[in-house]
């Protein structure tokens, strides 16, 4: 889908979370995010919309769980084949951003994945599903660093 993209943080170990908080603090990490979903859909499973310590600001949620009473403010699917149906609907670029178990499902459907890589290790229980990179182009599309941690931003585009 030509306006379905993801995005991530991961470590050297495709570790993404642990007790369901993000593994490092990284600003200028944060920023990215911002600045790549700002005015956008972002989808997400039950748990990660539940880590946000608020809701993100300038964005449109939609929320994805298997709970048929699960109720909250922002727009909820209970399946991955409504949400396909809603961005089909739309020609707004929508945003991918977690859990795990999302990330695997949607991957197939996503045009774009905009991975961050830490140079760095954390004991993790969530990891990112792996990727088969010959699938993509892959774009460097900057360096950082923060708190003595470097990392890359890059982009994959899928191969047609």
């Amino acid at each position: 889908m030509e306006n379905l993209a993801l995005i991530v943080a991961v470590g050297k170990n495709n570790e993404i979370g642990y007790k369901n908080k993000l593994l490092w603090h990284l600003p200028n990490d944060l920023k990215y995010f911002k600045q790549k979903t700002l005015n956008k859909t972002i989808i997400m499973g039950r748990k990660t919309y539940e880590s946000l310590p608020n809701k993100l600001p300038n964005r449109k949620h939609i929320i994805i769980t298997k709970d048929l009473n699960y109720v909250c403010d922002e727009k909820i699917c209970h399946t991955i084949k409504s949400v396909l149906d809603y961005i089909k609907t739309t020609k707004e670029e929508c945003f991918i951003i977690g859990g795990s178990s999302i990330y695997k499902e949607f991957i197939p459907y996503t045009k774009y994945l905009y991975i961050t890589k830490i140079e760095d290790t954390k004991e993790a229980d969530v990891f990112f599903p792996e990727v088969t990179e010959e699938n993509y182009h892959i774009e460097l599309l900057g360096e950082n660093e923060d708190n003595n941690i470097k990392y890359k931003f890059y982009k994959y585009i899928k191969k047609d």
